[in-house]
């Protein structure tokens, strides 16, 4: 029988995989031009992958980091929505290739859930006294933290999915 630590990983593990399955699925349903087309402030459905994969490699560090006793190095870079640290990540992570964009989002999905993976259940709610002003930042905070922004961000993607179906195009 699992522990209940094992269950709360494996939780969100399977979170962090099935809303990525979902984002892909609903960014696959656009057409080339659409996948262009700004509708996120100033991101187009490429950018936004990009920021995905730009995040599960920060969130790589940042697991790293968290087993070491340090905090992960992208709070260092928080701003108003962590607008110039996503910035960043779309500009080196976009590829106008669509086919190695996904790859790509594969790949770095890929990576971020073996790492997690391997991190042992107690390890990954473990209080090790890190703190982002009153958040306690734990492995297991961050990439549920990331669940929630990709479910967010898919919210907004079926939504654009919607009114391109309506006959908007």
């Amino acid at each position: 029988m699992p522990s209940k630590a094992q269950e709360k990983k494996e939780r969100v593990l399977s979170a962090l995989h099935e809303v990525r399955s979902h984002m892909l699925q609903a960014a696959a349903s656009l057409t080339d031009p659409q996948r262009d087309e700004v509708f996120l402030g100033v991101w187009s459905i490429r950018d936004l992958l990009a920021h995905l994969v730009g995040w599960d490699y920060a969130n790589i560090e940042g697991i790293e980091a968290i087993l070491a006793g340090r905090l992960p190095a992208f709070y260092a870079h928080y701003d108003t929505d962590w607008q110039t640290f996503n910035a960043g990540l779309v500009a080196e992570h976009r590829w106008d290739d669509w086919d190695e964009l996904l790859r790509s989002v594969e790949r770095s999905h890929s990576k971020l859930i073996a790492v997690a993976g391997q991190v042992a259940p107690a390890e990954f709610f473990k209080d090790r006294g890190l703190r982002r002003k009153r958040y306690r930042v734990t492995i297991g905070s961050i990439l549920q933290a990331d669940v929630n922004d990709v479910k967010r961000h898919l919210a907004q993607v079926l939504a654009f999915v919607e009114a391109r179906g309506s006959g908007d195009e």
